[in-house]
């Protein structure tokens, strides 16, 4: 059975456009229907983002500095020969990698539970 087939009309809401026109302008961005275009964030050195992240959650630096103190120290017993220390000090390392990876989580809950702006 053969179909038949119909010429098509252009639609009411497409606009036509002159020959050799773009159908958008090259130095703005386009234009999407139901779409809002958040506004540009400037650009954050190392050191803005640094200091903003602390402030948002503070624990998480200060779980990194224990753990890399408390592994220094550790390794310091250990190269002196003190074992006993050097344990303890390895101990305490995982306790503040444990504190830090909890920091972290929890910041990510906080983050993500904290009503948008």
């Amino acid at each position: 059975m053969a179909a038949t087939t119909r010429p098509s009309e252009p639609e009411s809401h497409v606009k036509e456009q002159p020959p050799g026109a773009l159908p958008f302008v090259l130095s703005q961005p386009p234009v999407i229907e139901g779409f809002r275009q958040s506004p540009k964030v400037k650009d954050e050195t190392f050191k803005e983002k640094f200091i903003r992240k602390t402030k948002e959650n503070p624990f998480v630096p200060i779980g990194c500095l224990g753990t890399t103190g408390m592994l220094m120290y550790g390794l310091r017993s250990f190269h002196q020969g003190k074992t006993k220390q050097s344990q303890m000090f390895m101990r305490g390392r995982i306790f503040a990698q444990g504190f830090t990876v909890v920091a972290i989580i929890v910041g990510i809950f906080a983050t993500a539970l904290k009503p948008k702006q």
